[in-house]
């Protein structure tokens, strides 16, 4: 029969094992990284670096000895889009990246004081900020919409490190000088938003209903998928950025030439206003949303590396979300291509 002595030091070496097991968890969380986040998708680990001028969110997955592969997104997008994009490249061995663009999710200026820019180059600079922040000396990088954009100017001004590219909707480079020639009428419509940002009252309205905005935007430029309420949310959170509404009037007037970038970005778009060829091996793709530039041919021969233009028919331009595996089929394909 156990002692009262013998009670009670065994109670009391419980409670010190139990102490011990306390701290040491109390520890492990304590020093665990505050930034890194399991999202409940299938994007991987949700984490935060400081890279440039920002502090950038970004999810990765898939192996560390894989072939980097950079996945940009649009805009009213986020990375969202590439939800099932991911898990098929992660299933290739690939090593996933997926940025938030400055103003959308998690991504913030390191200082308040600095000018919320939405031009192109500043964009494409985030870009190698990025990779260099996380030692990606290349990388195939592939994207719809601003994402596209981002990627070719990239692939345009740093071709060293890009292994292959993938671009919805083709040649994007933002060219000022022909941004100020008018398009015919029905043309004109398609853009409708970019003149009504271009006003006091867009931008206010913008602020104000930018939930209910965007969804338009995706109903008029994805017109045949049938997206649902949780869809749409999940994405709708990355515009409660404190930049969102900055970062995209000033990207839209910018193009509109209404207002100005930054000096310090005047020789990048200098030499992108050249309309400079892309030699890196790459895939273009075509939408509904393209209309008669579907086919491609208007900026195929901008594309001087090894090439290949494809064409989807039924599918708008949020590309990656509404055909996933015909997207990361060209990120695999393209990062095959030998130039």
């Amino acid at each position: 029969m156990k002692t009262l002595s013998n009670i009670t030091n065994s109670i009391t070496s419980k409670l010190s094992l139990i102490v011990v097991l306390f701290m040491n968890a109390a520890l492990s969380f304590a020093q665990a990284p505050k930034e890194t986040i399991e999202l409940k998708s299938s994007l991987g680990t949700l984490k935060q670096i400081n890279a440039g001028l920002l502090n950038v969110g970004y999810t990765e997955a898939g192996p560390s000895n894989g072939t980097p592969v950079i996945l940009l997104h649009g805009w009213p997008y986020d990375i969202h889009s590439y939800n099932e994009v991911v898990p098929i490249l992660v299933a290739k061995g690939y090593h996933v990246f997926t940025p938030y663009l400055r103003g959308f999710g998690t991504t913030t200026f390191l200082s308040k004081d600095t000018f919320r820019n939405g031009q192109q180059a500043a964009l494409a600079t985030d870009i190698i900020a990025f990779m260099d922040a996380l030692k990606i000396d290349k990388a195939v990088i592939g994207g719809f919409d601003w994402g596209a954009r981002t990627a070719v100017v990239t692939a345009a001004l740093w071709p060293e490190r890009v292994k292959g590219l993938v671009s919805v909707s083709g040649y994007l480079v933002v060219n000022l000088e022909a941004n100020l020639k008018p398009l015919p009428p029905k043309a004109e419509l398609g853009w409708w938003y970019q003149y009504y940002f271009a006003t006091e009252r867009g931008k206010l309205g913008y602020s104000q209903n930018t939930y209910d905005f965007n969804k338009q935007i995706w109903q008029i430029a994805s017109p045949l998928w049938n997206f649902d309420k949780a869809t749409y949310d999940q994405t709708a959170q990355s515009f409660d950025n404190p930049d969102h509404v900055a970062i995209v009037i000033h990207n839209y007037r910018w193009r509109q030439s209404l207002e100005a970038g930054e000096a310090k970005y005047d020789n990048l778009e200098k030499r992108l206003a050249a309309k400079p060829e892309i030699k890196v091996p790459t895939i273009t793709i075509g939408s509904d949303f393209d209309g008669a530039f579907a086919d491609g041919k208007a900026y195929a021969n901008k594309f001087t590396g090894k090439y290949e233009h494809r064409i989807l028919k039924g599918i708008g331009h949020n590309v990656p979300q509404e055909d996933p595996k015909a997207f990361a089929q060209a990120i695999i394909d393209v990062d095959g291509f030998k130039n």
